[in-house]
């Protein structure tokens, strides 16, 4: 199981690498092994993801402390991947920066969230009707970890979301490795337009004033 586990994440991994979306050694993926006890795989600290090693990831427990003796260190927003698993059936989640999730946190950050409507690619999160709305939480980026993971904590709610912090990504879960990056590629996919749209528009129009 944890062989399987193992190279399921790391092929999510390479493709998420081939995307560029993991600038300076940013961004973390987490993919759960059992339930009980809980365990997940996470991403270790400062490896570079473009590269395949042995070294890429360590088990960790229900607190995100390595099981076992090792020499790595567990990605600095381990506790957000552990509020995912201890709150939701989710079985893996993923964190990335990219330049366009960021922009999008800072132009709507004061509002908390962005919405997006009548976009075909909500489908993926499982918004059928026509009028169907997608809200994407948005939270401050605290340094202090443990008090950025409780803030983070209180917008989880469900096997599948996202959340995006302010200035600093995007955290996705799912039920799957499938279906996590399935969210996180339409969340980017979103963020594109929307930029996009902007650039024909005033952008004073989507700010909070």
């Amino acid at each position: 199981m944890l062989n399987e586990k193992w190279n399921e994440l790391a092929d999510v991994k390479d493709e998420l690498s081939g995307r560029d979306w993991f600038m300076g050694t940013s961004g973390n993926l987490a993919i759960k092994v059992s339930d009980r006890p809980l365990q997940f795989l996470v991403t270790a600290s400062g490896k570079d993801k473009r590269k395949r090693t042995d070294e890429d990831f360590l088990l960790v427990d229900e607190y995100g402390r390595p099981v076992g003796e090792t020499h790595l260190k567990p990605s600095a927003e381990t506790l957000l991947h552990v509020e995912i698993y201890r709150r939701t059936n989710a079985g893996c989640s993923l964190h990335v920066h990219t330049i366009d999730n960021n922009v999008i946190s800072e132009i709507y950050g004061d509002r908390g969230e962005v919405s997006f409507q009548g976009q075909e690619i909500i489908k993926a999160f499982d918004k059928w009707d026509e009028d169907a709305v997608l809200k994407i939480p948005i939270i401050r980026n605290y340094a202090h970890i443990p008090t950025l993971a409780k803030e983070f904590a209180q917008r989880v709610h469900g096997d599948t979301g996202a959340v995006l912090i302010r200035n600093h990504g995007i955290t996705v879960w799912g039920r799957s490795a499938f279906e996590a990056k399935k969210l996180l590629e339409a969340s980017e996919f979103l963020f594109k337009y929307e930029l996009r749209l902007l650039e024909h528009k005033p952008i004073q129009l989507f700010r909070v004033v």
